[in-house]
C-alpha cells in the first residue's frame, strides 16, 4: 500500500489526513497553531504531525511517497512558492522546498480554496462530474473552478477568486480587496450580518431581530436566516439580498465557464434547502431567456475535510505523473 499525507493549513490550525493510494482517509488530525507562528515551525510541525501519525499506524516516514498541502493566499506553483498568505507569515516562502526537504518525499502547494474544491472534485459532492464551480460562504467567499477535470489556476495562479467577481456596481461599501461592489460583500455570511446590523443600527420597527440585536448588541447570519424563516419581513429581506448576489454571481460563473454544477460549502450552507431554493428563483429571475437555463446547486459533503482530502488526492496524481 502506498500512502500520501494531505495538510490544510489555517490561520489557527494545522490540519493533516492519511491516505492510501485510492484516496481512503486512514487518519486524521488537528494541531491547533501558537501565537507567533513561523513558516519553520509549521514546517517542523507539519513533519513532527506526519510522523506521530504515521507511527501509531504501524508505518514509516520512508513510507510516504508524496505530501499535498493546500495554504491560503497567492501561489507560485510551478515552484511551490507562498508569494504571500493572509494570517499567516509567508512572504516569497518556499514551502515546497522546505517541507519536501523536511519529509523526503515529494510535495505539491495548492491554495487552499481550491484545494477544498478538488477535494469535493475528488471525494465529495461533484465526484460523479468534470465541470463544477465551489463556492464557500464564510468570512468571505472562497472559490475554486475545475473545468473538464482540470483546476483552473490562472496565468499568475490568483484566478477563482470568485468572491471578487462586481456584482453590484458602485456597490454598498469598500471590501477588503480594496474594489466596490464585490459579491461576498453582500452574500458571504459575516457581510450577511453586517447588512442587517448596519440597518439594525439605524432603527427598524417592528422586527423581531430588535431583541436579539438589544441582548447581543449584534446579529449573526444564523439569526437572519433562523428570524426570516419564522417569516420576520426585514430578515426576509436581508436573506432576499443574500441569494440575490449569489444567484448573480451564479449567472456570471455560468457564463464564464458553464459548470454542471454549483458546490457551496462554509458555515452558511446550514440554512439548508431554504436557501438552495432563494438561490435559484434568483438565478432564474435574472438569466438569459435566449434558452431555458437551469442551476444546480448541491451542498458540499466533506465539512472540514475537504482540504485534506484535496490536498491528499493532488500529492496522489503528482505521484502517478512523475
Amino acid at each position: 500500500m502506498e500512502l500520501f499525507i494531505g495538510f490544510d493549513i489555517g490561520g489557527t490550525n494545522l490540519k493533516l489526513g492519511l491516505f492510501d493510494e485510492k484516496l481512503k482517509l486512514l487518519d486524521k488530525d488537528n494541531v491547533a497553531n501558537p501565537a507567533g507562528l513561523t513558516a519553520e515551525w509549521l514546517v517542523e510541525h507539519a513533519f513532527q504531525s506526519a510522523n506521530t501519525m504515521l507511527t501509531r499506524n504501524g508505518y514509516k516516514l520512508s513510507d510516504l511517497k508524496a505530501a499535498g498541502v493546500g495554504c491560503p493566499g497567492t501561489i507560485d506553483m510551478k515552484n511551490g512558492i507562498i508569494i504571500a498568505s493572509p494570517n499567516l507569515p509567508f512572504k516569497q516562502t518556499p514551502l515546497r522546498q522546505m517541507l519536501s526537504t523536511k519529509l523526503g518525499c515529494p510535495c505539491i502547494v495548492e491554495n487552499d480554496a481550491n484545494a477544498a474544491a478538488w477535494g469535493e472534485y475528488a471525494a465529495g459532492a461533484a465526484k460523479d462530474i468534470n465541470d463544477m464551480v465551489f463556492l464557500t460562504l464564510g468570512t468571505g467567499i472562497g472559490g475554486g473552478i475545475i473545468s473538464d477535470g482540470m483546476m483552473v489556476r490562472g496565468h499568475s495562479g490568483q484566478a477563482g477568486e470568485l468572491g471578487h467577481m462586481i456584482v453590484y456596481p458602485k456597490g454598498r461599501r469598500r471590501c477588503n480587496c480594496g474594489q466596490y461592489g464585490c459579491a461576498e460583500v453582500y452574500a458571504s455570511a459575516s457581510h450577511t450580518a453586517n447588512r442587517a446590523n448596519d440597518r439594525l443600527k439605524q432603527g427598524v420597527p417592528q422586527t423581531t431581530l430588535n431583541d436579539v440585536y438589544r441582548e447581543k448588541g449584534q446579529v449573526t447570519s444564523k439569526d437572519v436566516f433562523d428570524h426570516a424563516k419564522k417569516g420576520d419581513p426585514f430578515a426576509t429581506e436581508i436573506v432576499d439580498g443574500t441569494a440575490e448576489a449569489l444567484g448573480l454571481l451564479c449567472i456570471n460563473i455560468t457564463h464564464f465557464t458553464e459548470p454542471q454544477c454549483v458546490i457551496l460549502a462554509g458555515g452558511m450552507i446550514a440554512a439548508g434547502d431554504y436557501l438552495l431554493k432563494k438561490i435559484k428563483e434568483q438565478f432564474k429571475k435574472y438569466v438569459w431567456t435566449m434558452q431555458e437555463q437551469t442551476l444546480d446547486v448541491r451542498f458540499a459533503t466533506l465539512g472540514e475535510d475537504a482540504g485534506i482530502y484535496g490536498a491528499g488526492d493532488l500529492a496522489i496524481r503528482q505521484k502517478e505523473q512523475s
